[in-house]
């Protein structure tokens, strides 16, 4: 209860947005699809930890995502789309020393119907 306590209090905290530069530990809300929560970092001796929390909708089981990023490296978390739908990504990118929160343009998932073509025609 109280891990659900701690992300409400985030998000309250949070800035508002999808795509922008964050400070260190400055919350931003971030929305995939269904899938609602925050990312903030801090820095340590390796590189920023940056945190992203999420569940889904008000009543899902909230998820951590953790990763320590050097200069360059980036983390990607997507959620699910409807069976051909989008689905929903967000990058979370560290790049000349800030970290940049964007969602990259949607990816729609094609189902394979068929055997591929080898050249066997």
């Amino acid at each position: 209860m109280s891990r659900l306590i701690a992300l409400a209090i985030l998000c309250l905290a949070a800035t508002p947005g999808q795509a922008g530069e964050l400070s260190v530990m400055e919350a931003e809300s971030v929305d995939l699809g269904g899938f609602h929560g925050v990312v903030y970092y801090t820095v340590e001796q390796d590189g920023y930890r940056v945190v992203a929390t999420i569940a889904e909708g008000e009543s899902g089981l909230p998820v951590r995502c953790e990763a320590t990023l050097t200069d360059t490296q980036k983390l990607t978390i997507s959620a699910p789309g409807n069976l051909g739908g989008q689905t929903h990504v967000l990058e979370l990118r560290r790049a000349h020393g800030k970290l940049v929160v964007a969602t990259p343009k949607p990816v729609t998932e094609e189902l394979v119907t068929g055997a591929p073509n080898l050249g066997n025609d």
